[in-house]
This record gives C-alpha cells, structure tokens and sequence, in this order.
C-alpha cells in the first residue's frame, strides 16, 4: 500500500509539512509506503497551466505517484481562511488524471491537515479543503486534523511532534486511511490492471 503526502511551505520545517510527515510515519508504522511532497518540491512546481499540456520531469513523478497512491495526506497552512498557493498548484496538476480508470482521487481515502494561526483560519481552510477533495472523487477520512500553531509549538526542529494529542491525532488519522486502503486496494488493482 502507497500513501502519498502532500504538503508544505517555503519555510523549513513548516508545521504542515512536519504534521504531514508525523502522519506518514504513522502510515509505515502500519506497513504501508509512503512518500511525501513537501515544500521545496512543491515550491519547484511551475504554476499550473491547462493550455501548456508540456510537463517537467518533477511534474511526471508527482503525477504519476499520485495515481499509484492507495491513500493520500494533503497538508496546508491556513493562509486568509484558505489552502496555500503551493498546495492548490499542486493539485491542481492533478487534472492530468482526469482521464484514468481511477481519475483523481476516487476510490482513495484523503486525509486533510491544516496548521494556522488561529481556530478560525483552521475550521475554514479545513471545510475548504475537504470540499476540494470531495470534487476530486476522494474520501476525507472522517477525521479532519487543524493544529492552531498559535501557542505552544507542536513539533521539536527535528521533525517529531512534541504534543501527545497531536501526535494522536495525526496517528489516527493515518489508521483511518491505512484501514480505508486495505478495504480498497483488491478492488482498485481490479480496475486498473496494476
């Protein structure tokens, strides 16, 4: 099973990006791959472009791991009660896989973590992200993780998470997709041939 996350900032251990990849950690610790696509890959991405069909290699490898993926963590700031510019470009590259037997997001369970400043940034970007995957034929685990990064910090510069609640949080929401992909993965292999 491949989870894949998706998420980050510019800034160098970024709460998104470390809650992102406490949650993979969670993943593997059930047996399942993961990669994660964090900010400076995504920062690398050039600015989606329907009409320029042309892709780099780093667009390629995102694409296609996306489509392999069993299960997905997207992680994102809340910036102005909104999804980050880098993770919206990012799947918003993701219409290339409007076209495959398993297009977008279907058949896959999608965690959403968002990290702000503030429980309201947290509660909107959290709705608007879980809207987004909806559209994208994906199933938002039914918990949603916000950390208000406002207070106490959450994760230690080496990339563990330093709050127990947290870090049960983003553990169960990797269970609930490790556990959602085993349900689906015989039956996604069907569909698509792999």
């Amino acid at each position: 099973m491949l989870v894949v996350g998706i998420g980050g900032t510019t800034r160098r251990h970024s709460s998104s990006e470390l809650a992102v990849a406490t949650a993979l950690r969670a993943a593997a610790a059930q047996g399942a791959e993961t990669r994660h696509f964090g900010g400076t890959f995504l920062a690398s991405l050039p600015h989606y472009a329907p009409e320029h069909p042309e892709r780099t290699d780093a667009q390629l490898d995102f694409v296609d791991t996306v489509r392999r993926a069993d299960g997905i963590i997207i992680g994102t700031p809340g910036y102005h009660g909104g999804i980050s510019a880098l993770v919206k470009n990012a799947l918003d590259l993701l219409e290339d896989l409007r076209e495959d037997t398993r297009p977008y997001f279907q058949d896959r369970a999608v965690g959403c973590v968002v990290t702000a400043a503030g429980w309201q940034a947290c509660g909107t970007t959290l709705t608007s992200l879980r809207s987004v995957v909806h559209a994208m034929r994906g199933w938002p685990t039914p918990l949603g993780v916000t950390l208000n990064t406002g207070g106490t910090p959450l994760f230690h510069r080496d990339g563990h998470c330093t709050d127990t609640p947290t870090s049960e949080r983003l553990t169960q929401l990797a269970h609930q997709i490790v556990e959602f992909g085993a349900a689906t993965v015989p039956r996604a292999t069907a569909m698509t041939g792999l």
